[in-house]
């Protein structure tokens, strides 16, 4: 399945009661859930295996996800990666970077991509307002669910 393909099934299921569809071929499986107004897309290697359990970041916890200015304010909201893959800030090594420190987001901004098999998933802010720390390192693997901006509302 490709990228134009998921992209069409998400606006179906955006314009519609659907709360969860999955589609699955040769290639692997595409989750598509529908949650308080937002689509999650997540994608499964066809083979089948058990996912690692990921808990809620602790204050002063030694990973890159979450460095010690993570726990700076109540108020900021997080943008978590919605699949397993590898993360990148630029559409490709001669573009600029979708999203820094200081850049304001609005709903449906990129701010970066998610590489899972061989797809390159665009990551769009759900909420306005400016990214306040960038919590994973350019071209590292990051899970699902893992925080990858924390960002200030306005």
């Amino acid at each position: 399945m490709d990228l134009k393909q998921i992209h069409d099934l998400i606006k179906v299921v955006n314009k519609s009661n659907i709360g969860e569809i999955s589609i699955e071929d040769k290639d692997g499986k595409v989750t598509i859930k529908q949650k308080e107004e937002r689509v999650t897309v997540s994608s499964v290697p066809a083979q089948t295996y058990a996912p690692v359990p990921t808990a809620t970041p602790v204050v002063g916890a030694s990973t890159n996800q979450a460095g010690p200015a993570a726990p700076v304010a109540d108020n900021l909201l997080t943008i978590k990666s919605p699949m397993i893959g590898t993360f990148y800030r630029r559409a490709s090594p001669d573009k600029p970077l979708m999203a820094e420190e200081g850049t304001e987001v609005a709903p449906g901004k990129v701010v970066c991509i998610i590489e899972a098999m061989k797809l390159f998933n665009e990551i769009e802010s759900e909420f306005k307002g400016t990214i306040v720390k960038i919590l994973v390192e350019d071209a590292s693997p990051v899970e699902f669910d893992q925080p990858l901006f924390l960002v200030q509302p306005e």
